[in-house]
């Protein structure tokens, strides 16, 4: 037996038992006539005592050459400690250690096991499975598989079936580029990873299976960011003879019990927003409304005077800033600075203070008289002792400088507290997203979304117009999920591919056996897939995913551990039937 006990688990209710403990050297403190090891495992830290009144020479002499990271074994008996340490729950007692075992020697780490660690991302990704050892990532680990668990126990219970889909399948077009897999067997084909199971999911719902779930692994070949990896995890769920408003209400029942379950958060209101309110108020589809500062769109009340920079823009739109008018000259440089910024792309921003007496000062007195201006604080619902910052020009772009402009005060003004949830449905999204560069339409989700009920006919006349039978769930500024109405007869989905761009043989070539199962009594059926890596982070108070994926990849899309993406050797190209071009 190599442990009675674990090494978090001891108290004063121990004192006198005789225990085995295994673990890890964390610490070693040695005085001369007595040593102090620190033993830890995943469920704590213990101390072990080695004196010279009561360990033998050998004993303790073995002791003070304990490295860290050391694995060993030791048996003794828990007595009380003489100097309790109230910051640890095994405070009160510590180990008199009688025999230690040493399973395995370590050597110096590349960097110390603590909370608050010496190494850099890069040394710790490298050396994964030691930074493992360390409190906040074997914590956020823990969390994940919290979350997991209440996301089953809750699925479970609404009826829903837990069914796996296959990871081998076939290429097709969903946006992102498919990692693909050669065939050894079948020469010059190809195997795709999947980026959802999307259609299977579906031919589940033809199948009978009514409710169904998976938390999937799922693969695209994109560019990374914090909230990104080329392999994330969905909560991927399908449901079948259902409505909208069928899924919108199963799942903020998952989104409550998890926020109770989880965080402790009662959590009753779920509004709604169109995603055309949500571009007009707040610039973005997915936006934070843990605070305020909406859009006050300000054409009507700013394009009047000879102010050509508004004049000649498509857009011209601000944000009151809660309290920011005390912001000196400086502040405001740093804002203008900050929104020139390559990253954001604004030309300039126009200020108003909104003085404490009701008078107004801005960066543009030359051309807008106090009556001008408290016309814009009206339209953008600024009161005394907040700032105005103003942006304009193309439409689209000038919304999404400004929710950047917006997120960054918001962060810098403390108002997106990691303890405080606000979820949001977004709805009514486009169907089609035009392609400004190629003039072609594509699906704003998937092809497999139906329009809402009524408008396919706009297919054919204002193609741009037609909304989405979809929703995303936002929690905080993040889309934590997204789904919609399915296309479930072969007619619909074939108009839709039209619209697409597909010919009729393309779309049988790459989707014929979706439709063919349509043919075959498929029932009206709709889903939505949770990004559980980003859900987890979320709540747990954090935004960066790699924090709670147990092997993540860096920002180059690599696995810096093992070394991956690596070389294939020629032999194994051959049996693949590639050549490699060097």
């Amino acid at each position: 037996m190599y442990r009675s006990n674990t090494c978090g688990a001891l108290r004063a209710s121990d004192i006198g038992s005789e225990v085995i403990l295994s673990g890890w050297v964390h610490k070693l403190r040695d005085k001369g006539f007595v040593a102090w090891v620190d033993l830890r495992d995943r469920y704590g830290i213990v101390q072990l005592v080695f004196d010279e009144e009561r360990t033998s020479n050998e004993l303790m002499e073995k002791a003070r050459e304990l490295g860290r990271e050391t694995v060993i074994q030791v048996k003794g008996e828990v007595i009380e400690r003489a100097s309790k340490n109230p910051n640890i729950p095994t405070g009160d007692i510590e180990v008199l250690v009688k025999e230690l075992n040493i399973l395995n020697e370590s050597k110096l780490p590349p960097f110390t096991i603590e909370d608050e660690t010496d190494g850099g991302e890069d040394i710790r990704m490298k050396y994964r499975y030691l930074d493992i050892r360390r409190n906040p990532v074997k914590n956020n680990l823990i969390f994940r598989h919290k979350v997991s668990m209440e996301v089953r126990k809750y699925l479970s219970d609404q009826g829903f079936i837990d069914v796996e889909t296959p990871y081998l399948i076939k290429s097709t077009p969903e946006g992102a580029r498919d990692f693909l897999v050669p065939s050894r067997m079948n020469e010059g084909q190809f195997y795709a990873l999947p980026q959802s199971p999307q259609t299977f999911k579906q031919l589940l719902m033809v199948g009978g299976m009514d409710k169904y779930f998976q938390i999937v692994k799922c693969f695209r070949d994109e560019d990374l960011r914090a909230d990104r990896q080329p392999e994330f995890t969905q909560i991927d769920c399908e449901m079948a003879f259902v409505e909208q408003e069928d899924i919108l209400n199963t799942f903020e029942g998952l989104t409550k019990h998890l926020l109770k379950e989880i965080k402790g958060v009662e959590v009753d209101e779920f509004p709604r927003m169109t995603f055309d309110d949500a571009m007009r108020l707040y610039g973005n589809d997915k936006p934070d409304i843990r605070f305020g500062m909406q859009f006050g769109e300000l054409n009507e009340v700013a394009q009047h005077k000879d102010f050509n920079v508004f004049n000649t823009a498509e857009l011209v739109v601000g944000i009151a800033v809660p309290g920011a008018a005390s912001y000196t000259r400086k502040e405001i440089d740093a804002l203008i600075d900050w929104v020139k910024r390559p990253q954001v792309g604004a030309k300039g921003m126009v200020y108003v203070k909104c003085n404490e007496d009701g008078s107004f000062k801005s960066s543009v007195d030359k051309f807008y008289d106090q009556d001008d201006l408290a016309k814009w604080a009206e339209v953008t619902g600024a009161e005394a002792g907040d700032l105005i910052c103003v942006l304009s020009g193309p439409i689209n772009q000038t919304r999404a400088q400004l929710s950047a402009l917006r997120m960054e005060l918001a962060t810098r003004l403390g108002l997106r507290k990691s303890d405080e949830f606000a979820p949001l449905w977004v709805i009514d999204f486009p169907l089609l997203e035009l392609d400004e560069e190629t003039g072609n339409y594509h699906a704003m989700h998937h092809p497999f979304t139906s329009p809402k009920p009524g408008q396919l006919e706009l297919l054919d006349s204002d193609p741009g117009a037609v909304k989405a039978n979809a929703y995303d769930l936002v929690l905080n500024g993040n889309e934590i999920g997204g789904g919609s109405i399915r296309i479930h007869d072969k007619e619909t989905q074939a108009t839709m591919f039209k619209h697409l761009g597909f010919t009729p043989e393309e779309a049988k070539a790459q989707f014929g056996f979706l439709m063919d199962a349509f043919q075959y009594g498929a029932p009206p059926h709709g889903g939505i897939a949770f990004g559980l890596d980003r859900l987890v982070s979320i709540l747990g108070g954090q935004e960066t995913i790699r924090d709670f994926i147990a092997f993540p990849k860096n920002n180059s899309g690599r696995d810096v551990m093992i070394d991956a993406p690596a070389n294939i050797d020629n032999e194994q190209l051959k049996e693949l039937h590639l050549k490699l071009d060097l």
